[in-house]
Parts: structure tokens; C-alpha cells; sequence
């Protein structure tokens, strides 16, 4: 099978080579069980998730004892949010997310609407910022989380996190972000983060597996655990680790520590061609601030033709997501593009380009003469 170029690391990337090497002895010779305490099997293998434990608290600026695994973000999202919802269960709640928001927070916090929650959905301006002054007026006095992401999945803009945290702490609230996208492509912090939730497979770890950052010796409360049995991850979350996944995520946090500040650089050199080049076209807009966004990421729309068609053309060459980054071939509006003022039929022709670890310059001017030449022949 003949593959198109891939522009869609937004979506997943690929495993790096030496986090694979790294994985492999894990599945077979080192096969123990990180809780068998009383051999050397399970002696290896817990110091490998210790390892990588320590690996992934460097990259974020973290306590390696603050880090508990999960099988990805959505179920570090649910752990926060649900589990914060759970501890605070004899009190009035309010909280506190953004319309543009990924649908994993989206759909939690509609699940803790439905049980009694009080959810307030912050807009955002034509760029797809969050006003902090909005911010601070939506606070109340039973609001219990913050809860807004690092950058967003679909437009890459990446809204005010410092500010932000440093607002939650000075009222005494919860704060935590979504922050997979952000997370090994840009520099984070946890400082004045309550919580954070990453995945591996965004920076080039495998699938499966990710992280939920909980923050020690702080007064407020942390979330209750959602899944129980055997206490593992200091009780957050039970069952038995996934020791070859963690090795891995630990690997690629190693990497990306060492390598994300020349890759950044070099790939929005790349994004900036890709974006220079398609929007010489007329009847093209960039769905984003051209400042404070991620480095590789290009959300774009195409005025005069027909959403799925564009997609169905653009996919025969080029691997890219629709504007509301859906699996189907037939892209609904995108959530995020209509919070920002963008119509349905502008938003289902818009096209997120994500570049990264394989793009070359080649694979830039090819996908912009591909461009070109589809929505030519599409407004033909």
C-alpha cells in the first residue's frame, strides 16, 4: 500500500526507533510484574517504571512521586475531573472550562453536569484566545476547577497557562490542563498546576499508555480514584503497569528533553513555508493566532468548496485531519472553529496540517503544489 505523505501529527506519531529498542526487552526478557516485590523480575521491572517515572517528571518540571500512569489522557481527564467531583460530592460545585476544549473534557464535564455539577463554558475570541478578565469574572464562590487546556488540538493556539495557574492559586482553586498537545513539543511547567494530563503517543511514544501530573503537599484536595483494586499509583489508579509502555513513554520524554528545542525550530521553519505558500491562494484564512500557537500546526480554510470533497482529494496524497479533526471522511462542524466565529460550511472546509519528526522540505513543497492544484481543480 502506496501511503500519502503524513501531515497529521496532531493525531499520533510514530514510535521512535530507540523508544522501541527500549520497549522491547520488556515484553520478553524483563517480563516481570512491577508489584512482585520478593524477585528479580518484578525487582527489574519496577525499577524500569521508576525510571521512567523520573524520565517523564524532568520533562515537565516535576516530583517523580507526583507522576501517576494511566492508559492514556482521556483517562487522566476523567481521573481529574471526575475525581475531583467525587471528593467535593457533599458540596455545591461550580467549574470553570473553555467551548474549545477537547472532547474528552467536554463530555466529562457534561457527565458531572448531569449529577448536579455547575459547569460554566468560557468563549473565545476569533483567534481562539480565552479573555482572562472573562476568566476571573466567571469565578464563584463554590468554584471548586479551572480547567483549561495548554494548546488546542485543532488550531494549535496555546492559551496563557502562567497566568492562568497563577489566577487559581491567588483563589485558592484547583487548576488543571489538558496539556497532550503541549507536552514535548513546547517547554511546560508544573508550577502552580494542581494537575495535567498528557499521552505518550503525541511525542513519539506509544499508544496506550500516558500520565495524570498530581501535585504534592498542597492543600487542596486530589481527585478519588475512579478505578480500585490492589492501590496501585499511591491508590489513583489500580492494575497491573504496563511495563513496556511506560518504558517507552519514559524513553520519548528523554528525547524530547534533548531534542524538542532545534525540532521545534526546524519544523516551524517547515510550517511557516507550508502556510506561506497555501495562503497565497485566494480565499484562504488562517483559523488561529499567528503568534501563540505550536510551532508545527497550520488550521486553514478554503472558501468555495465543499468540505468532504477537499478532504476526499487532499487525503489520495496527503494524510491530514478536517478542522474538527474527525476519523470520518465526512468531516462535521468542528466545535472549536464555530466557538470562534468560523460558519459550519467554512469550518467542514478547513484542513489541519501537523508536521514533525519525517517532514521535509520536500514533503512542504509538495503538499503545497497539491494544494494548489486540488482546489483549482475543485473551484473549477
Amino acid at each position: 500500500m502506496k501511503y500519502p505523505i503524513y501531515f497529521d501529527y496532531n493525531a499520533t506519531t510514530p514510535c521512535h526507533p530507540q523508544v522501541v529498542e527500549h520497549m522491547l526487552p520488556y515484553f520478553s526478557t524483563h517480563f516481570g510484574n512491577a508489584s512482585s516485590k520478593s524477585h528479580p523480575y518484578g525487582w527489574m521491572a519496577e525499577d524500569a517504571v521508576e525510571t521512567a517515572r523520573e524520565e517523564l517528571a524532568r520533562l515537565i518540571g516535576a516530583n517523580p512521586k507526583e507522576i501517576i500512569f494511566t492508559s492514556g489522557a482521556t483517562e487522566s481527564i476523567n481521573l481529574a475531573i471526575k475525581g475531583v467531583f467525587e471528593q467535593y460530592s457533599n458540596q455545591n460545585q461550580h467549574y470553570i472550562t473553555c467551548k474549545t476544549e477537547h472532547k474528552a473534557v467536554l463530555d466529562t464535564f457534561k457527565s458531572i453536569e448531569a449529577k448536579g455539577a455547575k459547569v460554566t463554558y468560557l468563549p473565545v475570541d476569533n483567534e481562539g484566545m480565552v479573555d482572562l478578565k472573562g476568566l476571573a469574572e466567571a469565578i464563584q464562590p463554590d468554584t471548586k476547577m479551572i480547567s483549561l487546556m495548554w494548546a488546542n488540538n485543532e488550531t494549535g493556539v496555546i492559551h496563557p497557562v502562567e497566568e492562568i495557574a497563577m489566577l487559581a492559586e491567588e483563589r485558592d482553586i484547583i487548576f488543571f490542563t489538558d496539556a497532550v498537545q503541549a507536552v514535548g513539543k513546547i517547554p511546560v511547567s508544573t508550577k502552580n498546576i494542581h494537575m495535567m494530563a498528557l499521552s505518550a503517543h503525541k511525542f513519539y511514544g506509544p499508544k496506550g499508555v500516558g500520565a495524570l501530573y498530581i501535585r504534592h503537599n498542597h492543600p487542596l484536595p486530589k481527585p478519588k480514584a475512579l478505578i480500585e483494586g490492589g492501590g496501585h499509583e499511591k491508590g489513583f489508579r489500580s492494575g497491573t503497569l504496563q511495563v513496556p509502555a511506560i518504558v517507552g513513554l519514559g524513553s520519548a520524554a528523554s528525547l524530547a528533553l534533548k531534542n524538542m528545542k532545534d525540532e521545534s525550530k526546524r519544523l516551524e521553519s517547515l510550517r511557516n513555508k507550508l502556510e506561506s505558500g497555501i495562503l497565497e491562494l485566494e480565499g484562504t484564512k488562517l483559523n488561529s493566532s499567528q503568534n501563540n500557537r505550536l510551532p508545527h500546526v497550520s488550521n486553514i480554510s478554503f472558501e468555495g468548496v465543499e468540505g468532504e470533497e477537499l478532504l476526499r482529494k487532499l487525503n489520495k496524497e496527503l494524510a491530514v485531519s478536517s478542522g474538527s479533526a474527525c476519523t470520518s471522511i465526512s468531516p462535521k462542524p468542528s466545535h472549536v472553529l464555530q466557538a470562534m466565529g468560523i460558519s459550519p460550511d467554512l469550518g467542514k472546509a478547513s484542513v489541519r496540517f501537523s508536521l514533525g519528526i519525517t517532514t521535509t522540505e520536500s514533503d512542504v513543497d509538495f503538499a503545497i503544489a497539491y494544494v494548489k492544484e486540488t482546489i483549482a481543480s475543485l473551484r473549477a
